[in-house]
């Protein structure tokens, strides 16, 4: 079975703060000109995307120094769904072994894309994301960032920055972020998500489909 556990880039999508927002213009129209192209205007961290080492480390491989195969990954999902907002994910809510090379960690968090209450999602501690990557797993995650999102709501508590980030990053793995659709899922299967072509990137939006 297949399932697209993919957010369609419009408009409306909701990107982390300060990032550039999609617009999606027409450049011709049938009327106009006979044929129909769309002006496609967004971050590389639009939507369902992935994150390349070189998001957050200065000396951090691009996307396209990973063979293409790499985005066809063994996954695990993972029931993170009794999180509360901004509640941290840590090291012993994840399963160990995993017997797979990405985690997937299934908030529910999607429930709330287009809203406020997207920005205030569950993260992963920093020395969870460090146990992550010490076992050789790229995380993926049904929510906006690994690391938790600025908002009027932090806790004092939280981490500064990106540690999650840096802790996968920095060790060569990858993030997915903005997953959906995951309800259902099996505990293992297959998670094909390959980035647009973009030469030199940071990272990219992918096309995210489950199968098993």
């Amino acid at each position: 079975m297949l399932r697209d556990c993919t957010h369609p880039l419009t408009p409306a999508t909701t990107v982390y703060p300060g990032d550039p927002h999609v617009e999606c213009t027409p450049h011709a129209t049938h009327e106009e000109d006979g044929y129909r192209v769309t002006s496609l205007e967004l971050g590389t961290h639009s939507g369902t995307h992935i994150d390349a080492p070189s998001h957050t480390e200065p000396d951090g491989r691009t996307l396209d120094s990973f063979s293409v195969g790499t985005f066809a990954f063994e996954a695990r999902l993972v029931d993170c769904r009794g999180a509360n907002p901004r509640e941290p994910i840590e090291r012993d809510g994840l399963p160990n072994p995993a017997d797979a090379d990405l985690l997937v960690l299934h908030t529910d968090w999607d429930a709330h894309w287009g809203t406020d209450a997207y920005f205030d999602h569950p993260y992963l501690t920093a020395d969870a994301a460090a146990w992550c990557a010490e076992r050789d797993y790229h995380v993926a995650i049904d929510a906006l960032n690994v690391d938790p999102t600025p908002t009027q709501n932090a806790r004092d508590d939280e981490p500064d920055g990106i540690p999650a980030h840096h802790a996968l990053l920095g060790s060569d793995h990858l993030i997915l972020e903005n997953l959906t659709n995951l309800d259902g899922l099996p505990e293992r299967f297959r998670l094909s998500a390959f980035p647009l072509a973009v030469a030199d990137a940071d990272g990219g939006p992918v096309r995210a489909v489950a199968e098993w």
